[in-house]
């Protein structure tokens, strides 16, 4: 007979305080058992509003035409895919194994993208940070190292992912690629400092590696002034590859990553050909073409960017309507509001 030891920390209820049962959902609203209306404030990838009709229309549609792969396309299932595959085409173009992250970063949940992701490997007790994953600090000007009153925060962030480069290389090691969000989300609504990623992935092109922006939660218009979050340093910085995930298909499980012909061609040469069951499905497909005709036709980006016009306070913590809100009981010492944030979460 085989035993298994299960750490029960890691399949808690999500929500252990009197949970509600959601059995529908319409546009921005969920509704329980009872008909009670909710506003969704969780829920991400609900990117043009739940069931939205002209997405459901395209699916039940193709569904009844054609479901199948058609092995033409290879579009991916999720956000970890799109990454995972993202980390596989800098090994591949770079010859080089060492990846970059930012600290309290979330890119997935397949082991290649929890060893670089600090948000999750973090919490595990007997974890251990690969040695090919350097955590660089994250960007932020609010509770990081570098605030708003420091004169170049952009620069002095940079330094810091400059000086993991060198000490990676006095090691013997050699860097494949610094991966972020282009607007950190799960690590706390961080905004970087205009000119961070630019001169970032200067120094990251100088040691041989490439730039991934992490688009998942932020991509699609969301920001409001600009259709990709990463456009918010300026029109002058251009990602190596940018991932993005289930916004696309509007929380139907599709991702797709972007990438450079030079780069692409790399990856095919060497032999190793991607493929997913699931890659190219029509239905899929059929999906993400409706949710881009939706953002296209209802002005969903300018809705994002007219809905930003709240009260300064949420300004510095989003952009659009990828907002974050800080509860704290001292503005100076920033003393987390830690009883106040679980009461709004639960009530």
């Amino acid at each position: 007979m085989t035993t298994m030891t299960i750490n029960c920390y890691s399949i808690d209820v999500f929500f252990s305080h009197d949970p509600i049962k959601i059995v529908r959902a319409k546009g921005q609203y969920m509704y329980d058992e009872n008909g009670e209306r909710y506003l969704d404030c969780i829920n991400n990838v609900a990117h043009v509003g739940h069931s939205h009709p002209m997405v459901v229309k395209a699916g039940a549609e193709q569904m009844e035409l054609l479901n199948t792969n058609s092995r033409f396309l290879h579009d991916n299932l999720v956000h970890s895919e799109a990454n995972d595959l993202a980390l596989r085409l800098a090994w591949e173009y770079t010859g080089h194994k060492d990846i970059i992250t930012l600290d309290n970063a979330y890119h997935g949940h397949v082991s290649s993208l929890i060893n670089i992701s600090p948000y999750k490997f973090h919490q595990l007790a007997n974890a251990e940070q690969s040695k090919s994953v350097h955590v660089a600090l994250s960007p932020d000007l609010y509770r990081g190292n570098y605030r708003q009153d420091h004169p170049d925060p952009a620069t002095a962030y940079a330094d810091d992912v400059n000086i993991l480069i060198q000490k990676a290389h006095e090691k013997g090691h050699k860097i494949a690629a610094f991966i972020a969000e282009s607007l950190q989300s799960c690590g706390g609504q961080v905004i970087p400092p205009a000119g961070y990623f630019q001169k970032v992935a200067q120094h990251v092109h100088k040691a041989g590696g490439l730039f991934i922006a992490d688009e998942v939660q932020v991509g699609f218009g969301r920001v409001g002034t600009h259709f990709w979050a990463f456009q918010l340093q300026g029109e002058d910085f251009v990602p190596d590859i940018v991932t993005m995930g289930k916004p696309i298909g509007n929380g139907h499980p599709m991702s797709c990553v972007v990438t450079t012909k030079e780069v692409a061609e790399a990856f095919k040469n060497s032999g190793m050909e991607y493929f997913n069951t699931f890659g190219g499905n029509p239905v899929s497909c059929a999906i993400g073409l409706a949710v881009l005709d939706v953002i296209e036709k209802e002005d969903l980006q300018g809705n994002a960017l007219r809905g930003s016009d709240c009260d300064d306070v949420m300004s510095d913590r989003g952009r659009g309507l990828f907002v974050g809100a800080e509860l704290v009981r001292d503005r100076v010492k920033l003393t987390p509001a830690t009883a106040e944030a679980q009461d709004v979460i639960y009530k």
